[in-house]
Formats: structure tokens, C-alpha cells, sequence
């Protein structure tokens, strides 16, 4: 090489930074990144499911709290602990079923409005469908439990009397 290029070139490159990287190091932290999100996205449902059981646990007290002398005339004419407990229990599962069904109507919809924008193709599989509307039955079944007991667990003669 002659010494007149090799300087032009070492003054060229002396101002410039080059790294070399490995393809595997690239996918490596595709991989850690890839996790990390879906670590993230795993915290903030979980949040999420925390935050709705909590709302439909604090309307079903709500409901016990307004619906006192319902129970107390129930429970006064025949009605057992059990039956009473299957009631509000029923109330919360309903209410998480509509919940569920209201989010996969409302994210199918959303999902298909930015497709259709974005000039996507839209499609969606059933499994993650049926797995959320499950997971929102299953908190409303756990965060409907304990009002139920709560109602369960009234004495009618108070009941009637404090109404």
C-alpha cells in the first residue's frame, strides 16, 4: 500500500468510531429485551385484575350494605346461609362475565379500527380470547366470595331492625 493512502485514509478514519458486533449478541439482547416486555406487560394485567377484583369486590359490599333488609326477609322466611351466599356469588360472577365479554368486544374492536387505519391484516386467535374472559370469571368468582360470605353471614333479626 502506498504511504500517501495509508495516511489519507488513517486522517479519514481517525475522526470515525467503528464497532464490530457478534449477530448472536444482537439477538441475545432481542431476547432480554423481548422478556423484559413481557415481564412488563405480565406486572401491568396483574395490576389490572388486582384493581378490577377490588371494584367488584367493593360493589358487591355495597350491594350487602343496600340490600340488608333483602337479606334479612329472606333469611326470615326460609332462606339458608348457603342460598344467600349463592346469590351475591351469582351477582358477582354475572357481573364479571359481562365485564370480560364488554373488554373482548371493546379490544376486538379497537384492534380492528387500528388495522383497518394502518392497512393491516386482521386476524385474531381464540385461545387468548377465551384464556382473558376466563381469567376476568375466575376474579370475579374470588372477589365476589368474600361479599357473599359477608351476606351469608347476617343475622335477619338485625337486619329487620336496623332497616
Amino acid at each position: 500500500m502506498q504511504p500517501w493512502i495509508q495516511s489519507d485514509l488513517h486522517s479519514m478514519l481517525s475522526k470515525s468510531r467503528f464497532f464490530f458486533r457478534n449477530p448472536q449478541q444482537l439477538v441475545e439482547r432481542i431476547v432480554a429485551q423481548k422478556q423484559t416486555f413481557t415481564l412488563l406487560l405480565g406486572v401491568i394485567g396483574g395490576i389490572a385484575l388486582l384493581v378490577g377484583g377490588i371494584g367488584i369486590m367493593n360493589i358487591m359490599l355495597v350491594s350487602v350494605t343496600e340490600r340488608r333488609r333483602e337479606i334479612g326477609v329472606r333469611m326470615a322466611i326460609g332462606a339458608n346461609a348457603r342460598a344467600i351466599q349463592l346469590l351475591f356469588l351469582i351477582e358477582g360472577v354475572v357481573l364479571s362475565v359481562v365485564g370480560g365479554a364488554l373488554g373482548v368486544v371493546v379490544g376486538l374492536s379497537v384492534a380492528y379500527v387500528i388495522a383497518y387505519f394502518a392497512k393491516w391484516a386482521f386476524s385474531f386467535f381464540l385461545s387468548p380470547l377465551l384464556l382473558g374472559f376466563c381469567v376476568s370469571v375466575s376474579v370475579g368468582i374470588f372477589f365476589g366470595f368474600y361479599p357473599a360470605r359477608k351476606a351469608s353471614r347476617v343475622d335477619p333479626i338485625v337486619a329487620l331492625r336496623d332497616a
